[in-house]
């Protein structure tokens, strides 16, 4: 099927695309935010999908255009017949908000983004199908998946290239938005979903400089049992609280990425409670990628050593994938 693909254009005579983010939530909307800051620069003109519910999403994102809804079919824990009934809602909705008025279709790597991937395969939409940053051993899924149906696949990373066909543009990073400085304390996240064992064991800790950032995990007990550290459940700022961190203690997902943006040393907990996500053999290479502090036994002296080794390390310089994909989405 032949596609009628409508441009404007700048002053200059360059095609200005539209293009569709599919953001599927926590570190698949920042892959997400860290493109759209690319392509906004070049005055390509953007909209989103995000989870429905994901406020975090909207007030990152709604800056660069306008954010729409869509149920996600499934999280770490999801049972499958609640998948497939999520599935089916998300495709249905995906045919009125996908139209033929994009250019490109960009899915961020999870779940989400399947159903609006597929139909705007269906509507003859180019899709750019990007790799998850936590990938090293197998494909995602998702990638996997969408594969055959996209026009580009973007790698994050070389090895991936051993599981997909596809081109390496680097990790997508966002820009760096304070110069980062030394506050002294342990910035401790699990993301969206929280990371209950390694809050609970660092709450059995003496650490007191501390903030933790618990996602949809209770917050309560931390801050009962720890009054003196900073908690919260999630927040738009969070790129303060990476500058002025000393060290950052992640689960295994983008945060370990931004870490380094701002040159943080980082020790990586690896949630054992998540079973279809990445693992501890993915996060053995990122360790190295990174100069970070891997921990595969989450107790409070492991912890606490691996917390003042981290101290000790540099940080490698990665390069701008969020850059080299804007460029390869341009020229599709």
């Amino acid at each position: 099927m032949t596609q009628r693909i409508n441009r404007t254009y700048s002053g200059r005579g360059r095609a200005v695309k539209r293009v569709l983010i599919l953001a599927g939530g926590g570190g698949h909307t920042g892959y997400g935010y860290a493109l759209a800051e690319a392509l906004h620069e070049r005055g390509v003109e953007l909209s989103f999908l995000a989870p429905l519910g994901d406020s975090l999403s909207l007030e990152r994102l709604r800056r660069f255009g306008e954010v729409e809804f869509l149920v996600k079919p499934r999280g770490p824990k999801t049972p499958l017949q609640i998948f497939a009934k999520g599935f089916t809602k998300s495709l249905l909705d995906s045919i009125g908000k996908v139209s033929a008025r994009f250019d490109v279709v960009v899915s961020t790597g999870c779940n989400f983004c399947i159903p609006p991937a597929l139909v705007a395969w269906a509507k003859g939409i180019p899709i750019v199908n990007i790799e998850s940053s936590v990938r090293f051993v197998k494909p995602s899924k998702t990638a996997l998946l969408l594969q055959p149906f996209s026009k580009l696949t973007a790698l994050q990373w070389e090895e991936q290239r051993n599981f997909l066909d596809g081109v390496v543009t680097g990790p997508l990073l966002p820009k760096p938005k304070l110069k980062p400085w030394n506050g002294g304390y342990i910035l401790v996240t699990g993301g969206t979903y929280g990371h209950k064992p390694l809050f609970d064991a660092l709450s059995e800790s003496n650490l007191e400089n501390v903030v933790l950032q618990t996602g949809r995990i209770n917050p309560e007990p931390y801050v009962r049992k720890h009054p003196e550290w900073r908690v919260f459940t999630v927040t738009e700022s969070f790129h303060r609280y990476l500058a002025g961190a000393e060290v950052v203690v992640t689960h295994y997902g983008s945060t370990l990425l931004e870490a380094a943006l701002y040159k943080k040393p980082a020790v990586i907990v690896p949630n054992p409670e998540w079973t279809r996500t990445a693992g501890v053999e993915d996060a053995k290479y990122m360790a190295k990628k990174l100069n970070a502090v891997l921990v595969s036994k989450i107790e409070v002296e492991t912890l606490t050593e691996s917390i003042e080794e981290a101290k000790g390390r540099t940080v490698p310089q990665l390069p701008d994938g969020a850059e080299n994909l804007a460029k390869l989405i341009i020229d599709l």
